[in-house]
């Protein structure tokens, strides 16, 4: 029974033999990174880094099921993207738009 369902991945159209599944599982990194930097402190987020980020994620998440064959690896990844960057987007304009912290002023 594991026997068949390793084979059907592996000769899956977006199977191991394939860029089409090597490309999304190294596309996590982006994620994982992504993930790692909810410790970062929002001033230190970067509005178009986190903006392409979102706008990757929601594009490619659309692409991922709309080819054939539907590749899960690669809409599961950019469905992460999106949300990640979404979610540091959020940390960004509540920091810098809704802190009640005063600005300090530049000399």
């Amino acid at each position: 029974m594991a026997s068949s369902k390793l084979q059907a991945l592996w000769n899956h159209p977006a199977g191991p033999k394939t860029i089409h599944f090597w490309a999304p599982t190294f596309k996590w990194g982006i994620s994982i990174a992504n993930v790692a930097d909810f410790s970062k402190p929002p001033e230190k987020l970067s509005y178009p880094q986190q903006f392409a980020v979102t706008c990757t994620g929601v594009i490619w998440s659309r692409y991922s099921i709309v080819i054939t064959p539907k590749n899960w690896n690669l809409f599961s990844v950019n469905l992460v993207m999106a949300a990640t960057g979404m979610y540091q987007l959020s940390r960004k304009i509540k920091h810098d738009y809704f802190s009640e912290e005063p600005a300090i002023a530049e000399e």
